[in-house]
């Protein structure tokens, strides 16, 4: 027995699980199922006596002298055991010989080859007889070969003329078959055979006619024994053939023809021989292969044919071989009997031989007697048939002996049967039934067994059975009874019989349940009873969950190189979970566990990947999970995706001037439906090579009618789509040429180019080559004032331009180009209006006025230049300014103009980033696409005062316990005249809070310091220094510093500002180590355009939490300063680096920051094109305005203002964005290098 699965089912024997296909019972594969030993009801109890039966024989034994020993088997089965004895040609035959080994326990007895092996070659049989009976078995034969050998002989030379026929006789010698025979010369070169030469099935070489060149003195035939491993030859023979040449006169060019018209005659057949007449019969075996063989002597060679007499040849079974001389047919049946007729044919004569073929067949059964086990008085009928030609003879043998000698042998024996009326004890024996005929002997053996015993079950008791839902299962109640008996099962929990479709009982006591459900399951009872007496066994039934699968994604559609991966997901019984395992496969073929070699294929459990799919790949693929008890698959086809294949068999066809119908066939899909086919062309006034797509055709459509263009020698290909992609282009069609014609169009985008007044360069797009239609191509240009009642003035030209001139400046022209060729022109042109060239401007606007916006802005107004003063397209205004000089100092400066251009026609603009506080001048042009006309007269204007720049530096030079002194350094721009500054200051502590904002105005000061009283002791100060003007005060510089305590003092350090501070404060200044940075946005109002937020950051830490705690006031430390006067000057040194690593601090959020009063709107205002020069416009640069300042930092950089896409101008040049400053991170002040010197409020 099998155990199932540890601790849930006891081991159980003599089971074997396996799985019941739809041979085994109901038709349907159900899954692995408990099954006893097979037992029908003949089949008999081990404690059952019966007659013997041969269960092995041997059949027919070939002694080859390489084996060492030969064994003759014989074993059978009965009760009690039988004995075996033997006959030698019918003959009892002695196992005592020394020269035998005897088996133990069977008949069968082993031969050595120790070279007396001929003394016991024969026809054996052997005998196993107990009380109950004797069984003969089939005849063996015991072959014992000889070594074949030829004869020693002398052969003759031959000596034959040109011409004549000749059989060199092989006479092979007898030995075991196949025989294989071969003509060679002593070199084992093979003797070619051919029309004329042939070798016949018995080996002889027949020559129809001998040529010269078949003289030799080594023809040797040789005979291959290969299962005796031998082959022996012959002695060689000597062929001489003696040429005609010699013996007949005449001329040379005759003599070959009339020595062969001595020797010409009719077919004579040497095959068959002539003394078996003109036919004798053939006997052919049914199923063997039938060969005929002709063979015609003869000069010129004769020719065979084969026919069958009133039939045709059975055609798929025939060949003939060796150049005719042999028939073959095949398999042969019962309707290949009859006459068969050859045919050998030259020009002088015909000769023919008949084969009367008849077809003979072994003895075969019809009819078998059937061993049976019988109960006494019972009447049995033993019958025996046996066909085959000529008919068997049928003989019935008993116990081993012919059936006439057996006084108990049956009430009626014939030869087709044996039958019993009243069976008693005595009639158990073994019958056999011998068929025989002219070709061969058969035997079939039947035993009779008569006993009379109550039911023996085979099948042990208590067994275990398990299957899962849905399946069927087999319980097994294999039995022994006689007489017959009757099977019953029954539920023990029931006590009734088991009924219903899904149950059967099989005539070998096996229980049958299909379709299992869960309430199957429990305790069964067989029970087996006849006329001796009854008997029952139990049997147990588990009825598990079924096992389920399913492969994801279903029936998946993937394209070429991509990746696929299947999932399998599997369910089963709990208790099957330990013999689970999955499987995968695909078209029925297991895949490797380790994936593919190339690794495309991995398979990973219940995952199956599949990388870069091929169409190789395509298929069925299939999971099945697998338990001890169940089986269960489930598959989903995989469909690889590609693009098509190209297109084939392009045709033209319904050819006309301007079109061709082409036709394709298209290629494989490759599983995807083609969407569209793209027809492309190539002609021959393109680049060669150069395809263009034509058309486009549905995916349903295998042609279209393509419109064509004249003059052109056409080629076509077509590109299948699919959703895949596109397919490589298909094979090219045939040419296909297109008369020339007239032009269909004209040539387009005619347009004027001028550089000269009263000039006109007309220009076109020239006709594409597809586009000309024919040769000669040219264009027939005409032009004529607009609005005159002028002719057309015209001119034809090949390029594809025309140079005109014309009397007046800018002026309107009607202007039209056609196509012409040698066929004709192209349709009417329609006319176009072009101007002829310009002249620069010859008058100059009239500046009217400039308006001050503020101490760095102005709007110019100006009158307009007339149209006709113009000469061509206004363009727009150019404005010219220079600075002349300042009026703080009055000092004259060089000239260094700028240039602002204002696109279209405008009679004002406005001019930004002036120096404030100087005086000015500027001109004003008119220009259009010539180029600029004169210059207005020059217009003086003045620029107010500003705002002053922030001091150049703020730096504190001494501090002590209540005051602290200052110094700074003047701004660079005063823009004004300087009016005093404002210093303000703020306490600034360990915490978020800051202290009230002080102010102190400085005027009237002989140098640029001041002391600063009135502090706190130990206190941190952030200082504001700003630079004022009658127009107000300008960005603040700033410090920070600490009073001291009692005795000390101290200088401050410069702050780090304007461009400075942008690029990264002193290493000193960073937060102390393990300090917490804190950035506060403050607002500010508008100050010189800063930006309105400003970054602060403030460092706070545990370590700087004391660093200004009043140390001086502390008792101890009093008296200690006095004694230790170098410690005190440490401590103060701490002190000093602590204060300048504490970075920057908050300010106080409403801050006075003294607005600017010429903060004015200039939303309306518009500005036009800056440059530096009256022609080159200024792009990105500030030094005529701000020299100091870099570009790249200037809040009002020109690039705001030129032409380029700066985003603060719209197309005609309008001014759409404000002014400000960049914006400056870390301080509370702007930074004065980036400051906007024009500052603009929206």
């Amino acid at each position: 027995m099998l155990e199932l699965v540890a601790g849930t089912l006891p081991r159980v024997a003599p089971c074997a699980w396996r799985s019941v296909t739809s041979r085994d019972i109901s038709g349907w594969t159900s899954p692995r199922v408990c099954v006893g030993r097979v037992s029908l009801n003949t089949s008999f109890h081990r404690s059952v006596q019966q007659v013997p039966t041969i269960t092995k024989q041997s059949k027919v034994l070939v002694a080859f002298p390489f084996d060492e020993h030969f064994q003759i088997e014989c074993e059978a089965k009965g009760n009690p055991e039988p004995q075996f004895t033997w006959t030698k040609d019918d003959k009892p035959f002695d196992l005592s010989d020394p020269r035998v080994i005897v088996s133990n326990n069977s008949g069968t007895f082993r031969i050595p080859n120790e070279g007396h092996i001929s003394h016991f070659q024969g026809r054996y049989r052997c005998f196993a007889s107990n009380r109950l009976g004797a069984a003969m078995s089939e005849e063996m034969e015991f072959v014992v070969p000889n070594v074949p050998k030829f004869p020693k002989e002398k052969i003759e030379p031959l000596d034959v003329e040109e011409g004549d026929p000749v059989v060199l006789p092989c006479k092979p010698p007898a030995g075991l078959p196949p025989l294989h025979i071969y003509w060679m010369n002593i070199e084992l070169e093979h003797i070619e055979q051919d029309e004329r030469v042939y070798m016949s099935q018995q080996g002889d070489l027949y020559f129809a006619n001998v040529e010269e060149k078949d003289s030799r003195s080594d023809y040797c035939c040789f005979a291959a024994f290969p299962r005796l491993r031998t082959i022996v030859q012959k002695m060689p023979m000597k062929l001489t053939v003696s040429s005609l040449k010699h013996n007949v006169s005449g001329p040379s060019t005759e003599t070959g023809s009339k020595a062969n018209s001595i020797k010409q005659r009719k077919p004579r057949l040497l095959l068959p021989a002539a003394e078996r007449g003109p036919e004798h019969p053939v006997t052919v075996l049914r199923g063997d292969t039938l060969l005929l063989e002709c063979f015609a002597e003869g000069l010129p060679t004769p020719q065979i044919e084969w026919k069958k007499v009133g039939s045709d040849l059975p055609k798929g079974r025939e060949t003939k071989e060796n150049f005719s001389k042999t028939l073959k047919i095949e398999k042969v049946s019962e309707e290949d009997r009859g006459r068969y007729r050859c045919t050998a044919t030259n020009v002088l004569g015909s000769a023919t031989h008949d084969f009367q073929v008849t077809v003979e067949e072994p003895p075969r059964w019809v009819k078998k007697p059937q061993s049976g086990v019988y109960s006494t008085g019972t009447s049995v009928i033993l019958l025996c048939e046996a066909d085959g030609e000529p008919k068997p003879t049928i003989r019935w043998r008993v116990n081993g002996l012919p059936i006439e000698e057996n006084p108990f042998a049956g009430d009626v024996i014939l030869p087709g049967e044996v039958s019993f009326t009243n069976l008693q004890p005595n009639h158990s024996a073994v019958y056999q039934c011998e068929a025989s005929n002219a070709h061969g002997t058969i035997l079939a053996t039947a035993n009779v067994d008569v006993i009379d015993i109550p039911p023996l079950i085979q099948t042990d008791d208590g067994e275990d059975y398990a299957t899962v839902v849905g399946s069927g299962v087999s319980l097994h109640c294999d039995f022994f009874a006689s007489p017959q008996a009757v099977v019953s099962w029954l539920r023990v929990e029931e006590l009734r019989p088991v009924e219903g479709p899904r149950y059967h009982v099989y005539d070998n006591g096996t229980l049958q349940v299909s379709r299992a459900t869960e309430e199957d399951a429990g305790s069964y009872t067989c029970w087996v009873e006849n006329a001796k007496g009854k008997t029952a066994v139990t049997a147990s039934l588990d009825v598990r969950k079924a096992t389920t699968v399913r492969v994801s994604p279903e029936n998946p559609r993937v394209p070429r190189g991509h990746t696929l991966e299947l999932r399998c997901e599997s369910r089963c019984d709990p208790r099957l979970a330990p013999s689970s395992t999955l499987a995968w496969s695909k078209d029925g073929e297991a895949l490797r566990t380790n994936g593919s070699e190339d690794g495309r294929v991995v398979l990973d459990g219940a995952r199956l990947t599949l990388s870069n799919v091929t169409p190789e790949d395509q298929g069925v693929y299939s999971c099945a999970a697998r338990t001890a008890l169940d089986s269960v698959a489930d598959r989903t086809h995989v469909t690889v995706l590609d693009v098509p294949d190209p297109p084939e068999n392009l045709r033209l066809s319904e050819r006309q001037n301007r079109s061709v119908r082409l036709a394709w066939d298209a290629g494989d899909e490759h599983n995807s439906n083609i969407t569209e086919y793209i027809v492309e062309f190539e002609g021959d006034k393109e680049a060669p090579g150069r395809w263009a797509a034509l058309t486009s055709v549905g995916g349903a459509g295998t042609s279209v009618l393509l419109p064509l263009a004249p003059y052109v020698r056409y080629r076509f290909r077509v590109i299948a789509v699919n959703e895949v992609g596109r397919s490589r282009p298909s094979r090219p069609s045939d040419h296909h040429e297109t008369p020339p014609a007239a032009p269909d169009k004209n040539p387009q985008h005619v347009r004027v180019q001028a550089s000269q007044p009263k000039e006109m360069i007309i220009k076109w797009e020239p006709l594409k080559p597809m586009e000309q239609n024919g040769p000669g191509l040219e264009y027939r240009v005409a032009w004529r004032p607009q609005g005159a009642p002028a002719e057309w003035e015209e001119e034809t030209v090949r390029e594809h331009s025309l140079r005109v001139m014309t009397p007046a400046v800018y002026a309107p022209y009607d202007v039209q180009v056609q196509a012409v060729n040698r066929l004709g022109a192209g349709p009417e042109p329609r006319p176009v209006t072009l101007y002829s060239g310009e002249d620069y401007p010859d008058a100059a606007p009239v500046v009217q006025g400039v308006d001050v916006v503020n101490s760095t802005v102005v709007r110019v107004t100006w009158s307009p230049v007339p149209k006709d003063r113009v000469h061509g397209q206004l363009r727009g205004y150019q404005i010219t300014w220079w600075r002349t000089r300042s009026l703080l100092d009055g000092r004259p400066l060089p000239k260094e103009a700028s240039s602002l251009r204002f696109a279209g026609p405008r009679g004002s603009g406005m001019l930004p980033s002036l120096e404030a506080f100087s005086e000015f001048r500027l001109t004003v042009l008119a220009y259009n696409s010539k180029g600029a006309g004169p210059e207005s007269e020059p217009y003086t204007f003045q620029t107010p005062e500003g705002v002053p720049e922030q001091p150049a530096f703020l730096k504190v030079v001494k501090v002590d316990r209540d005051g602290a002194t200052v110094a700074w350094g003047l701004p660079e721009k005063l823009n004004g005249h300087l009016a005093g500054f404002l210093l303000q200051y703020q306490t600034i502590n360990d915490t978020e809070e800051i202290g009230e904002l002080r102010t102190v105005n400085l005027t009237g000061l002989a140098k640029p310091s001041w002391r600063l009283p009135g502090l706190h002791a130990s206190t941190k100060y952030k200082l504001y220094l700003r630079a004022c003007t009658a127009r107000g005060c300008g960005k603040a510089v700033t410090e920070e510093t600490a009073t001291l305590g009692d005795g000390g003092e101290g200088t401050g350090t410069i702050s780090e500002g304007g461009n400075a501070t942008r690029q990264g404060r002193p290493l000193e200044a960073l937060p102390a180590p393990g300090a917490a940075p804190v950035v506060h946005l403050l607002t500010k109002t508008w100050v010189d355009n800063n930006s309105i937020f400003e970054d602060v950051v403030e460092a706070r830490g545990r370590e700087s939490a004391g660093l200004y705690e009043d140390i001086a006031t502390q008792g101890w430390f009093i008296g200690l300063m006095g004694a230790v006067a170098a410690l005190t000057l440490v401590l103060l040194t701490v002190c000093f680096v602590k204060r300048n690593r504490g970075g920057k601090y908050s300010v106080k959020e409403k801050e006075d920051l003294h607005p600017d009063p010429e903060v004015q709107s200039g939303k309306d205002e518009t500005f036009g094109d800056y440059s530096d020069s009256d022609e080159k416009p200024l792009r990105g640069s500030l030094r005529s305005l701000h020299r100091d300042a870099q570009a790249t930092e200037s809040a009002d950089s020109l690039v705001q203002y030129g032409d380029g896409d700066h985003g603060l101008f719209s197309e005609d040049g309008s001014f759409i964005g404000a002014y400000a400053g960049s914006k400056e991170k870390g301080s509370a002040e702007g930074n004065g290098g980036s400051a906007a010197t024009f500052p603009l409020r929206a």
